[in-house]
């Protein structure tokens, strides 16, 4: 991590729409388990998120919690960290609507994954979803952390949040310093008194891409209708070698190299999915299995996948068999969260001059 005067910190969010995938795991959740290792973390179920493109969901509630439930079965620790969801926690919403005040209508209108999500019906989509990056940025500076671990998708998002918080600074310098809160910080040659660190992104090498088993073309996606595209994390051993089995693939034998793979969406997919899954190159797997045809493949790469993900499945099942277990997990992440969040925000209330 870079140096900082603030505390280290890591926050971590995932918003619970639709069943968690292979590529979730490999993209992100296994990340997490890996950044507790060495680091002070949040895990958040983003769940205030979940509505700004679709307002009804039947399920929320149970998608919460599986959300929490694959943290805990893939390592996460919930007593050595902080494991919560988003609407326990008062602080996110409040901090979100000062950062509204703080944001310009040109940032938000810039962030292109609200013109993807909105689509061309622009003026239909919600206010919520135009506005839902000043909730990240608050999502994260409530606690005043320092990191987020992201993907390409977010880097744009977590650009804005750092955007947020320098402007805070600057417009409420002299009251941060009244109030006995300042943090001398360095941005460039110039120093300033800061409440809000400026966000670091945790960018841990290239995070592996995983494409849809029906269409190598296509990411992975827990929203296909076909429920084959994807490997779910609560699918058990027999279901995750079967939709192996049927993943699409092209005539050819598996080539010698990388630069084979070149052309083979599919081919390339399932060698990237072997590589993560074993913490391999590509070209090592390719070493072992260079020549051979997916008939020999696919056995072994269902074997690798089960192994790795059959007893997360299994620990995730066995948790959400017990909501009244995980809901006591969630309440205690969230007290402790919020302990933090009402810190920030008695501060922040100061320097804003609200009484």
């Amino acid at each position: 991590m870079t140096d900082s005067p603030f505390k280290p910190l890591v926050f971590s969010g995932v918003q619970p729409t639709g069943s968690l995938t292979l590529g979730n795991y490999l993209g992100a959740i296994r990340k997490f388990v890996a950044l507790q290792e060495d680091n002070d973390c949040l895990f958040c179920v983003v769940d205030m998120h979940s509505i700004t493109a679709r307002l009804v969901h039947d399920d929320l509630k149970e998608q919460t919690r599986s959300i929490a439930a694959a943290f805990i079965a893939s390592g996460i620790d919930p007593k050595e960290h902080i494991v919560f969801n988003q609407s326990r926690v008062p602080g996110h919403a409040e901090l979100a609507w000062i950062f509204n005040c703080v944001a310009r209508i040109g940032w938000m209108n810039r962030m292109t994954q609200f013109k993807d999500k909105a689509g061309k019906d622009r003026e239909n989509a919600s206010l919520g979803l135009l506005a839902y990056p000043s909730l990240m940025a608050a999502d994260i500076l409530v606690y005043r952390a320092t990191h987020v671990p992201v993907g390409d998708d977010q880097k744009q998002h977590l650009e804005l949040a750092r955007d947020i918080a320098i402007k805070f600074n600057n417009d409420f310098s002299s009251r941060i310093e009244e109030a006995g809160l300042a943090v001398p910080l360095t941005m460039g040659e110039e120093k300033v008194n800061a409440y809000f660190p400026v966000v670091e992104p945790l960018i841990d090498g290239p995070a592996p891409r995983v494409m849809s088993l029906r269409d190598g073309t296509k990411k992975m996606s827990k929203s296909d209708p076909s429920d084959n595209s994807r490997i779910n994390m609560t699918d058990d051993a027999d279901t995750i070698a079967k939709k192996i089995r049927k993943a699409k693939t092209d005539p050819d034998a598996l080539p010698g190299d990388v630069e084979g793979l070149k052309g083979r969406p599919e081919a390339d997919n399932l060698v990237g999915i072997f590589a993560a899954l074993s913490d391999r190159t590509k070209a090592d797997v390719l070493s072992e299995f260079g020549g051979r045809q997916f008939s020999e493949f696919k056995p072994a790469l269902a074997d690798l996948s089960v192994t790795v993900l059959s007893p997360i499945g299994d620990e995730m099942r066995r948790l959400m068999a017990d909501p009244g277990a995980l809901d006591a997990i969630l309440l205690d992440g969230a007290e402790r969260a919020n302990a933090l969040a009402e810190k920030t925000m008695a501060d922040v209330r100061e320097i804003v001059g609200f009484v």
